[in-house]
């Protein structure tokens, strides 16, 4: 059984005291820890980071791959009285600089070869680089903090692919209601092995973590290279839960499993997009014992809804409703609650909420409004600029981004419709539509995908023709063997414009 849904927060360095102490907690290259040796090593890195000099509220950034270290560090930052910066081990080193001047960073830990990429200039002003060895994680040991659950511990970076990358500010409680409210929908249990391949940089990437060991549960921090590595760890570690990006989530469909390993799996979860169909489809042949969790997410709020497995087969285009702790809001453009079937924008209130973005008020005041006057929770709401609708027995769907919306001779087009229907034609398994200046339409349509064209391109355009009326039509279809991606494995749509776009 889960834990008791606890509502009350505490400093996220808690957490590890949730799991039985001679339960395996983490397994890596090194071994393994029970969860008395995680609080062991947490203590022990949280007091040799206050041996650094550095002062109450400062920020740490860390640029690690997913070692064990990566693991402890955003529960032992916030031990030692400090905010963790974590940032994407995919990212260069000009990124990298941006991060650590906007946040201010007084330390950076990070592997020999990444510091040794950074350039003269690259470090923030009294900035200190340290290696990743010459961090202890055995001798002396801080005992749990009494931080405010209100208080900042983490701020943590959007991928960039949408321009300049904004900190978002998150709380103990933020981080620490999260875990709660995860490991309680999905019904963690502590003989669940978590196989963490999400970047620790990203919000469900830490809460991988969090929240299996708020449950209890083994986390398998994982680098992998092929989406085949993937499936050799899952039956390796006898791995039972597996979250991922739709991207990836589609090459695992492409490879073969053995149906021993596929069985396995018995909680998958995605994030960072709406899942096609198609996919959600090919996700339920593939692992056919495994419930499948549709869910929506912003990092300014971290996860706001969630399908009921159960529901996957018959409603698999909805993204269900909120999860604990979540109000979410369906607001029409008279700022009233949109009737059921009419498309508003979806407003998340409630503790999840963050604090904002970080020395950013300006972008803040955009984001971060009050609730609606109808609201329960009150207080400030993020506005997520998504666009949903709710049916009558109260399910969500998501149609699109405002601001990523087509306006094509007069009508509004939402590319993810247009790109759901080419994956829905089986000629290509992912898809990404934009708009470009047109005289005459004012936009005309652009459609990028995967795969090698020739006889699929025939067959696309006439599926397209066959299910879509003539005002989304694309004007031209651009086949690509590979699609760039963001650090994140999702696509990076602002790449895919610039090249295709002009």
């Amino acid at each position: 059984m889960t834990k008791a849904l606890n509502p009350d927060p505490r400093p996220i360095d808690h957490l590890p005291l949730c799991g039985e102490m001679n339960d395996l907690a983490l397994v890596d290259k090194h071994g393994e820890l029970d969860f008395a040796g995680l609080e062991r090593a947490i203590g022990a890195v949280a007091s040799w980071l206050a041996s650094q000099g550095l002062e109450s509220g400062d920020r740490v950034a860390s640029w690690l791959n997913k070692t064990r270290l990566a693991c402890l560090m955003p529960l032992a930052t916030a031990r030692a009285g400090l905010v963790h910066v974590p940032v994407n081990p995919l990212l260069k080193r000009a990124q990298v600089a941006h991060i650590l001047a906007d946040s201010g960073a007084k330390l950076l830990i990070a592997g020999k070869a990444r510091l040794k990429s950074l350039e003269k200039g690259d470090l923030a002003e009294k900035c200190v680089a340290i290696e990743e060895d010459e961090v202890s994680m055995s001798g002396g040991a801080m005992a749990p903090s009494s931080a405010d659950p209100d208080s900042l511990a983490a701020i943590l970076y959007t991928s960039g692919s949408t321009g300049r990358p904004k900190g978002v500010m998150l709380s103990h409680a933020n981080m620490w209601l999260g875990a709660v409210s995860v490991a309680h929908y999905l019904g963690v249990t502590r003989s669940d092995r978590n196989l963490c391949v999400l970047p620790l940089s990203f919000d469900y990437g830490q809460n991988q973590l969090f929240s299996s060991w708020h449950a209890g549960a083994s986390v398998i921090p994982f680098d992998y290279l092929m989406p085949r590595d993937v499936a050799k760890a899952v039956g390796r570690h006898n791995v039972t839960i597996l979250a991922g990006v739709p991207p990836l989530w589609v090459q695992l469909t492409e490879i073969e499993w053995s149906p021993e390993t596929a069985e396995k799996l018995r909680i998958l979860t995605n994030s960072g997009g709406k899942m096609p169909v198609p996919l959600v489809e090919a996700m339920r042949r593939t692992f056919t014992g495994a419930a499948v969790h549709s869910m929506y997410g912003l990092t300014e709020a971290f996860r706001s809804t969630t399908l009921d497995p159960a529901l996957i087969d018959s409603m698999p285009e909805s993204i269900g409703k909120a999860i604990p702790f979540a109000e979410i809001m369906v607001v029409g453009t008279d700022g009233n609650e949109a009737a059921p079937g009419e498309a508003g924008e979806l407003v998340h209130a409630g503790p999840l909420v963050a604090l904002g973005y970080w020395q950013d008020p300006e972008r803040t005041a955009l984001r971060f409004k009050p609730a609606p006057e109808y609201s329960e929770y009150g207080g400030m709401a993020v506005w997520s600029g998504d666009s949903v609708t709710r049916d009558a027995e109260g399910y969500l769907k998501f149609v699109g981004r405002d601001d990523a919306m087509i306006k094509s001779a007069g009508n509004r087009i939402s590319p993810s419709e247009l790109e759901d229907a080419a994956i829905e034609s089986g000629e290509t398994a992912e898809a990404c539509a934009f708009g470009v200046a047109d005289e005459r339409l004012g936009q005309a349509i652009i459609l990028v995908v995967r795969g090698e064209g020739g006889d699929a391109d025939a067959a696309l355009k006439r599926f397209l023709k066959a299910e879509l009326p003539n005002f989304m039509q694309p004007r031209e279809i651009i086949w690509q063997s590979k699609l760039p991606r963001n650090p994140n494995g999702k696509l990076d749509r602002t790449e895919i414009e610039r090249k295709w776009g002009e």
